[in-house]
């Protein structure tokens, strides 16, 4: 009899109060507000890890939410992005704290130089022994391009084409720049690096010029694990060329099955297998000894809920200030400069709903924009599992409403029931992030992504294999 198929799991937060949960920091149990302190990621890394989670992924957004009324007072209030410490900064610890777990970090395209980030995650690669992934992001926030040096944000496709561009320096770094036995540590010729087996990048684009060698020398991974959680048309081209692992965040298995197989099938129309592609949809777990017991808790939860909050945070994310909408008239899609693969759920993807301001708001208020599953273990595990069956997904993000709470619920209670099944394993296989994606003995790129080509560049330069 055939194992079950895996069932990936990543925690999924960010280093802030409100994330996709809103008005929930208020309620008597959350640990929302301890987001500022080490203990609280390094114990929710070890909550993570009791639980065979293969990673951490911690969202991030680089300007306030101040879309909704022009202003940025309703984000505040609820704390929802406002205040946000870097995600970066975390990993060191909570790698420190843990053997096995990953992170996958979201950093931007659009506000960060390719050679420092280079330097960054080789860093980080090597501190945490290869668990480092990068959820590749290109901002589509206005507040952002003020605060970072452009007058006016970069349109969708300029964003994109600089992402495009991004992707080839890094990989030049990670891939292309120093050969394998570079570092010789040959203390009697006294010859740390050799330096006939360290080539620069030569790089010269339209966005970027990077002339000289990489910083770092290769860490366990090279290329970290890239994760991109973009699903419009444009970002699913994006992902299809560079992921290995995509966010989705959709609140239908049939929605998300649409998405699955078209990003499938670019990815093999660009030469990459189909299951290149680990794909991850959004879910929030309100779990419990018995249904009644969920059930409870979920309505708790609901009297902490802020509608408000919701609807600043959604008026960012795609760009429309809601306050200056009819809340109960329905949404129509329109070229904005907000998360169009966001609007394209709640406007096209669709046809049996209509969506209106107020109901996307109290929709995504616990739940943010995916699915909330309320019950036991097994109500759980079955829903889990169905979601799974349907959308044709590798795994899923658990988000965590109410920090300190919802997580280590979900652990104790549906690990266990899900490991049961043979759904999640029991313990780790292999040792960095990309081996739990492509097996033991796999930390590197595969053949067929693009990531590859620079390194075989570099072994034609250094005449070995």
């Amino acid at each position: 009899m055939s194992q079950p198929r895996r069932m990936r799991l990543n925690g999924l937060r960010q280093n802030t109060v409100g994330h996709t949960a809103m008005g929930l920091w208020r309620h008597p149990l959350s640990q929302a507000h301890l987001y500022r302190t080490l203990q609280h990621w390094t114990d929710t890394a070890r909550t993570l890890e009791r639980g065979c989670f293969d990673a951490l992924f911690i969202a991030d957004a680089l300007g306030p939410l101040d879309v909704y009324q022009g202003r940025v007072d309703a984000a505040l209030r609820d704390g929802i992005q406002s205040p946000c410490g870097d995600p970066l900064l975390l990993v060191s610890a909570m790698a420190a704290a843990t053997r096995h777990l990953g992170f996958a970090i979201t950093v931007s395209t659009t506000y960060e130089q390719p050679y420092a980030l280079a330097r960054k995650f080789s860093t980080l690669d090597h501190l945490s022994e290869g668990r480092v992934g990068w959820n590749i992001v290109t901002s589509a926030l206005d507040s952002a391009a003020r605060n970072l040096g452009l007058d006016a944000p970069l349109s969708h496709g300029q964003r994109y084409e600089r992402a495009e561009e991004f992707m080839q320096v890094v990989y030049g770094l990670w891939e292309g720049s120093w050969a394998d036995d570079a570092v010789v540590m040959d203390r009697a010729s006294g010859v740390f690096v050799d330096p006939a087996r360290v080539h620069p990048v030569a790089h010269r684009g339209h966005y970027f010029k990077v002339e000289d060698i990489a910083l770092c020398e290769p860490s366990p991974q090279r290329t970290p694990v890239l994760f991109q959680a973009g699903s419009s048309g444009t970002g699913r081209a994006f992902a299809a060329r560079h992921a290995e692992g995509v966010f989705l965040s959709t609140y239908d298995p049939l929605i998300t099955r649409g998405l699955v197989d078209d990003l499938r099938a670019q990815a093999q129309a660009g030469g990459r297998p189909g299951d290149a592609l680990k794909i991850f949809n959004i879910v929030t777990v309100i779990c419990a000894a018995t249904d009644a017991e969920a059930q409870a808790r979920y309505s708790d939860l609901q009297g902490y809920a802020s509608t408000e909050g919701s609807l600043a945070r959604y008026s960012a994310l795609l760009g429309i200030d809601f306050a200056a909408l009819d809340l109960d008239q329905p949404l129509a899609y329109a070229e904005t400069p907000g998360i169009r693969g966001l609007l394209e759920v709640f406007t096209r993807l669709d046809p049996t709903r209509t969506w209106t301001p107020r109901a996307i708001a109290e929709f995504v208020a616990i739940g943010g924009g995916g699915p909330v599953i309320v019950g036991s273990p097994t109500t759980v595990a079955d829903e889990l599992e169905r979601w799974m069956s349907v959308a044709d997904l590798d795994g899923f993000n658990i988000a965590d409403p109410l920090p300190g709470v919802t997580l280590v619920d979900f652990v104790a209670h549906v690990v266990p029931e899900l490991q049961r099944r043979g759904r999640v394993w029991r313990a780790y296989e292999g040792a960095t992030l990309r081996e739990y994606f492509a097996g033991p003995g796999n930390a590197r790129v595969a053949q067929t992504h693009p990531g590859a080509d620079h390194r075989r560049r570099l072994h034609a330069l250094t005449g070995r294999e």
